[in-house]
Parts: structure tokens; sequence; C-alpha cells
């Protein structure tokens, strides 16, 4: 297979990239993307590894039984997201501010909760099919969310699994959403409507934190899932 005549550090900053954007992702998908080696992404992989840019994303539970050695999935670290300058967000974030200080906060509420609409539609079918149980409808969520490279995973809190922990370790908007939160809220408001659930975020990447955390209780009864919040409910009366 023939590989591309890119300087070396170009390749590895179009892989990291890449992980960024699609992660966790394998070797072998990235090979394909590039129309690379394997073994020459790898060989980038590993100094991406050495530099701290990127980590491997553990996607089966530690006690589960396999075959052969498991393909390795990666993803950035924080370190890795803000090694690569986006020069989008910048533009995003002069625009969301130019609404800002034109229209007024709601509108980037509006904006924010339009934004959420298109994921929301697209994952509420394929939740509505798993049935009422938020345990059920959050792994279906973590997968969509996985597929759609955001490093999704789940766990269990408390001894007897009183709650369950979303943990999402990319954000795409991640330095928009440190200047205007209200992507955040939008996203977390998507979530509760999702699961049935009143859902409260722990940590996000945004402030900081090494990934964003959604915490989900499960023994607090709810409205049906996909159904809209009181409040939405109430607005829509009046």
């Amino acid at each position: 297979m023939a590989e591309a005549r890119e300087p070396e550090s170009g390749t590895r900053e179009t892989i990291l990239q890449l992980i960024i954007e699609r992660g966790p992702v394998t070797a072998a998908n990235l090979a394909k993307i590039l129309y690379l080696t394997p073994a020459a992404v790898r060989r980038h992989i590993g100094v991406l590894e050495e530099d701290g840019l990127i980590d491997v994303h553990e996607t089966l539970p530690a006690t589960q039984a396999r075959r052969g050695r498991p393909a390795r999935h990666y993803v950035a670290t924080l370190e890795g997201q803000s090694v690569l300058k986006n020069q989008y967000s910048a533009i995003a974030n002069d625009a969301l501010g130019f609404i800002r200080d034109e229209l007024g906060s709601e509108k980037i509420e509006a904006f924010a909760n339009r934004r959420v609409e298109a994921f929301e539609q697209r994952y509420a079918a394929e939740l509505d099919r798993a049935g009422d149980d938020p345990t059920t409808r959050a792994q279906v969520l973590v997968k969509k969310l996985s597929d759609d490279g955001y490093a999704a995973s789940l766990r269990a809190v408390g001894p007897r699994g009183f709650a369950l922990q979303l943990c999402q370790g990319h954000c795409p908007v991640q330095q928009v959403a440190g200047e205007f939160p209200e992507l955040c809220e939008a996203e977390t408001q998507a979530f509760s409507r999702l699961l049935g659930v009143h859902v409260q975020r722990l940590a996000t990447l945004a402030s900081g934190d090494h990934v964003c955390t959604t915490h989900i209780p499960l023994l607090i009864p709810s409205r049906p899932a996909g159904t809209p919040s009181r409040e939405n409910a109430t607005e829509g009366n009046q």
C-alpha cells in the first residue's frame, strides 16, 4: 500500500485530528482513512501516546472474556485536544458573542436548544424502542454517543446501583462551550428528556474537567421518557 508523502509531523497532526473527531477509533480504521499501512499509523500513535496526547479508551468491561488480542481504541487527552488550534471555534465564539451583544442571551439559549434538536430527534426513535427503563435507555444513549465520536461510557454508582454516571471523553464544541455554557445546559436537558429522568451535569470538559460527567438517578420517580419537562409544558400552555 502506497503511503502519502506527507511530513512526519504533518501526518501525526492529521492522525491526532482524526482521533479528536472520531475517537474512540482503532489504528486499523485510521489506516483505511489515510491510505497508510497499519504499521505506519501505529508508529505515529506510539509517539502521540508518549507525548500524552492520546490514550487508550477501554470499550469492554475488564471482567468480560475475550478471544485473542482486542483492538485498541484511541481517544485524545485534554492536552491532545488543546494542541490543535481550532479556528472554527474562534469564529463560533465571535459569532455567538455578536448574537449575545446584539440580540441578548436568550437568543444564545434558543440557538443551543435548536442545536441539540437534531441529535435528540435522531436518538429518540432508537431509545424509544428500548422501552421505559432508564438503565436500558442510558445504555442505548451511550452507544449512540460513542458512534458519534463522544467517547462515551456508563458506570453504576453506589453499592446498590442507585444511579448511573454517563461520561463523555470528547466534546466537539468544548472550546466554545467554555464561553457559552448554554450549549452544555441544552445538551443536559436533552439527555433528561431522552432518559425520562432529571439528570444533573457534574463536570464538563469545557470547564477544565477530564470528562463530561452526567448523573442519572434510578430510584426517583420520573415523567415518561420523551415527554417535555414541567417548565416546557408550562411555557407551552401560556
